[in-house]
């Protein structure tokens, strides 16, 4: 069990997501620190919960220097994480501290990814991915991959993405007009937004489901090592709308003015969602593996509340680096842990198809 002095920083302490990982973290007897940009509304977070708080700005080398003394363990929920990644894990190489996040963007695991030289030179470990995203469906397609003896294709559905909080709700605002990220013989490369349809059986029948960029096209590639790779949401009307928005009006909704009213207008969604809803919702991802003869390997994951499941699956890692179950170097979670690891949750079912 961990306790306050064995160094667990929070990056991100005043937002709704490190709300949600601060009381998961209580309950497993972790005493982490809160940390963010804003001195009031850090502390205000960190007085709700009895935690210790520090303050730290991006931009200001020396401020994350102090923020990670005597820290071992940095868990980054400040989104988005094109913005908040590089200098954290900046900071963490300068200072020999281990570096997770809980981002579902390809394009920073990516970057990521790009640093696990200086990682294993550092003797510390990068994991980005460590909620909903990704530890569920990285899980699963190691399982299915597992079972194949020369995978050649891995493909992802998710579906249960309902409700978002203010910062995923920016993050999406930022991939608007960007092209989605797919891998093939092993390399990243893009196509059109809703260019890119299948069917996936998430329990209710066949349901047409559209390519998104999505971690999983990094990470997986790590875990399983497949060369095709790519990813796909339930296409609800909401998800259908909002890609072909994105292909056809990308180039208007991308311009800086617009994505400054956008993202204002973020203010007036909900935080997150709500207790109710985190208690009832749940999601599922189903991945499907095919080899080099065309036999293909399907499985299907049941989760909690993907906010609630972040919690959970972020803080349990966490506490699983401070006890020394890490390796150094750029690492994914079902690498280190296993593509069983997601069982241990509760609340998490898996059923081969």
């Amino acid at each position: 069990m961990a306790r306050a002095s064995d160094g667990f920083l929070i990056y991100g302490g005043n937002g709704y997501t490190a709300a949600l990982l601060a009381r998961e973290a209580l309950a497993q007897g972790m005493r982490p620190i809160l940390c963010g940009r804003d001195p009031a509304r850090t502390e205000q977070a960190a007085q709700r919960f009895g935690l210790g708080h520090r303050v730290a700005r991006l931009d200001a080398p020396r401020q994350l220097e102090s923020a990670l003394r005597g820290v071992r363990v940095v868990l980054n929920a400040a989104g988005p994480f094109a913005d908040t990644t590089a200098p954290l894990v900046a900071a963490c190489l300068d200072n020999g501290v281990h570096y997770l996040d809980v981002s579902g963007e390809a394009d920073t695991l990516d970057f990521v990814s790009g640093k696990h030289v200086e990682a294993r030179a550092a003797g510390v470990m990068l994991m980005p991915g460590v909620g909903f995203d990704v530890v569920p469906s990285d899980c699963l397609a190691r399982h299915v991959v597992a079972r194949l003896s020369h995978p050649r294709r891995l493909s992802i559905g998710i579906t249960g993405l309902r409700s978002a909080s203010r910062g995923s709700a920016r993050t999406t605002i930022d991939q608007i007009g960007k092209k989605v990220l797919v891998r093939r013989a092993g390399r990243l490369c893009t196509v059109a937004p809703a260019s890119l349809e299948r069917r996936f059986d998430y329990g209710q029948g066949p349901s047409a489901s559209l390519a998104v960029s999505w971690a999983d096209v990094v990470s997986a590639y790590y875990s399983t090592g497949v060369p095709d790779i790519d990813v796909y949401f339930e296409a609800t009307p909401a998800v259908r709308s909002a890609l072909i928005a994105s292909r056809h009006l990308g180039w208007w909704m991308g311009y800086p003015p617009v994505q400054r009213y956008l993202k204002t207008w973020t203010r007036l969604l909900p935080e997150g969602p709500g207790e109710e809803e985190r208690a009832t919702a749940t999601a599922v991802i189903v991945a499907e593996a095919e080899d080099e003869d065309g036999r293909c390997v399907t499985a299907r994951l049941r989760t909690p509340e993907v906010y609630t499941f972040t919690a959970m699956t972020a803080v349990t890692i966490a506490g699983r680096v401070l006890t020394g179950d890490w390796h150094p170097g750029y690492e994914t979670p079902s690498r280190i842990y296993g593509s069983d690891f997601v069982l241990s949750f509760p609340g998490v079912s898996r059923e081969d198809l």
